[in-house]
């Protein structure tokens, strides 16, 4: 007898962000994350702006379906109120000196970026419902529905939405809302872009090397940003004293007044560092630090909640949100991993399924984000179709014999290309698209950095541990599966400095070793953690632990499948030309390994570095 019972066709959202940084595409199947990808990965252009259409027909060959099986489309944010109501009223307030930016701005403005739903159409084929919520509205859902969390206070910061830099919200159950917010132009964002701009870093791109290279300095000019920049309340709430930057009507983030305080021009990119540029970035560092305590805590009593939601680009400064953990403002906290605008489509597509369709969350987990593991995976034969291809010296080992094996050439102190399972969701590499090296080894960090990333030597490396052993390395016992935590070395871990690194200062203090793992300390002898379990990512967790069983250390280096400039790497071909390109000795591609020396050399210009722009 046949079951003649219609069938339950999913509903299927997808959601999408795109025409400013970091496009992506997201796909929920009844509110479950099927796939999510930014374009980057795809088109190897960093940080790509343009609409995700590689990124959207991945998701849509990884659930088998086409757009007209689409139920809903999202868009991140409101364009119209973002790109032209703030831009054109910006403008407007400053007048006359805004006009140069107005009339660079308006060709983009009265084109795609005022257009997305017929572009949607054009390119999807879709003539379905689109949805556009508020930017932060989008952050913010990115951050609670996947939470682990029934109800929870939710904080978003980045540069700016719509309006919106800073919110504080609350959720329960299958919504949210927003209770606070601070608008355009007052945003800790474009303080910190501000500072990335003057110290010769890339905006939207450079914040995180303003953060790696905070601790070798001291905060000299603390009091200076407190007394002219910014106007730092003790519940959080600020407002940018606008004498002192260019964003409102000019092209640049800061201005001569600003120059003047600090006492000169911005640092040309690529000069070299002084520290000056080491202070300047300790200091915007530590006031981002204290403002975003300031703000946890105000959520904390506005809200009642122990639990804590974290989105936006400034939620990716893991030193503050460590300072958050330890503050004890909340009891638990959970970070979206893909807190930048990438996030924003999976946000988006969220306030689609709960908000407008009004479906309830599914049942509460540990990790809705399934270890932000979402991106395309390939087959052994796809990976040996690519080697063959490419004249690739591998031999194929068995799936038991992945983890000792790699573990045997990493305990030799050997760099290793790591290339497993899905492509990660987000701006961190998590044990599924790494590069993998030995801890213990003091000059690993700058090895890694200079023969093999081609960045600079003061980056610092983050550990990847296992879960159950992170409180003997670190003064941390909390899960950070996303490398968003920073915590301190465990000072029996410490070692004092040789007499010869004593009085070394600056960027000199990196050559001396500082711990058991000196490759993965920081000089504030601090490490951005990622902890490994068994549940997200059980073939990564399986090489720790191999590593361990060989050194009797449960750490490994874990750094981006990339070199400076480069996407991280999404396909067998991108993952075998960043080896080969590189001082990488050993690549683990599915079950293959490829011995660096056994690899004919490829006829290769120098110059394909100037294939990616410098971050």
């Amino acid at each position: 007898m046949t079951d003649s019972s219609p069938q339950i066709k999913p509903v299927y959202i997808l959601g999408i962000s795109c025409f400013y940084h970091d496009s992506a595409a997201v796909l929920l199947g009844d509110g479950r994350i099927i796939a999510a990808a930014q374009e980057e990965r795809f088109s190897r252009k960093r940080h790509d702006e343009g609409f995700p259409d590689r990124a959207i027909q991945y998701c849509l060959r990884q659930a088998g379906i086409s757009a007209s099986n689409l139920n809903l489309v999202a868009f991140y944010d409101k364009p119209f109120t973002k790109h032209l109501d703030r831009i054109v009223e910006t403008y407007l307030a400053v007048a006359p000196k805004g006009f140069a930016g107005f009339r660079q701005s308006l060709p983009g403005l009265m084109g795609i970026k005022l257009g997305v739903r017929k572009e949607l159409e054009k390119r999807l084929g879709y003539r379905g419902k689109v949805l556009f919520p508020f930017h932060h509205e989008s952050h913010a859902a990115s951050a609670f529905f996947p939470s682990p969390f029934e109800e929870a206070a939710i904080v978003t910061v980045d540069g700016v939405g719509e309006w919106q830099t800073t919110t504080i919200g609350y959720g329960r159950g299958n919504d949210f809302e927003i209770l606070e917010e601070i608008r355009f132009p007052h945003s800790l964002g474009l303080l910190y872009s501000a500072f990335t701009f003057y110290t010769g870093f890339k905006v939207n791109s450079g914040e995180y090397k303003v953060m790696g290279l905070a601790p070798y300095g001291e905060p000299r000019f603390v009091a200076k940003i407190l007394n002219n920049l910014i106007d730092l309340r003790e519940d959080g709430s600020f407002r940018l004293n606008q004498d002192y930057f260019g964003y409102m009507g000019g092209l640049t983030m800061t201005n001569k007044k600003f120059n003047v305080l600090f006492g000169g021009p911005p640092r040309k990119p690529e000069s070299p560092l002084t520290q000056k540029e080491m202070d300047l970035a300790r200091s915007v560092q530590d006031v981002i630090e204290m403002a975003m305590l300031r703000i946890a805590r105000y959520a904390a009593k506005v809200t009642q909640s122990r639990n804590l939601c974290l989105a936006g680009g400034v939620a990716l400064n893991c030193v503050a949100n460590g300072k958050i953990l330890r503050s004890g403002a909340f009891e638990n906290i959970w970070i979206q991993p893909a807190s930048d605008d990438a996030g924003g489509a999976l946000g988006a597509a969220q306030l689609a399924h709960h908000r407008f369709l009004g479906k309830p969350r599914l049942p509460l987990t540990a990790d809705a984000m399934q270890g932000a593991l979402l991106g395309p995976e390939f087959s052994p034969e796809e990976i040996e179709s690519v080697l063959r291809e490419l004249g690739a010296v591998y031999v194929r080992l068995e799936p038991s014999d992945i983890s000792s094996a790699t573990a045997d050439v990493l305990a030799q102190g050997k760099v290793v290309g790591w290339f497993q399972s899905r492509m990660e969701f987000g701006p961190r590499s998590l044990g599924a698209r790494s590069i993998l090296g030995d801890p213990r080894h003091p000059g690993m960090q700058k090895q890694m950095n200079l023969r093999i990333k081609f960045r600079e030597g003061f980056r610092p490396f983050a550990p990847a541990i296992l879960r159950e052993r992170v409180s003997e390395y670190f003064d941390l016992d909390a899960d950070s599966p996303y490398m968003l935590m920073v915590a301190q070395v465990r000072s029996s871990l410490r070692t004092n400095p040789a007499d010869k690194d004593i009085d070394l200062w600056g960027i000199d203090r990196l050559n001396a070793s500082r711990s058991s793992i000196p490759a993965v300390t920081h000089v504030d002898y601090s490490a951005r953690i990622q902890t490994v379990d068994e549940v997200r990512n059980p073939l990564f967790h399986k090489l720790l632990r191999a590593f361990e069983a060989r050194t009797g250390c449960p750490v490994l280096i874990n750094t981006s499948f990339n070199v400076r400039g480069e996407p991280i790497v999404c396909s067998p071909f991108d993952a075998y030309t960043c080896f080969m390109r590189t001082g990488m000795d050993f690549l683990v591609i599915g079950p293959y390994l490829l011995d660096k020396t056994l690899q004919s050399p490829r006829v290769e210009s120098v110059e394909w570095r100037r294939e990616f722009a410098l971050d």
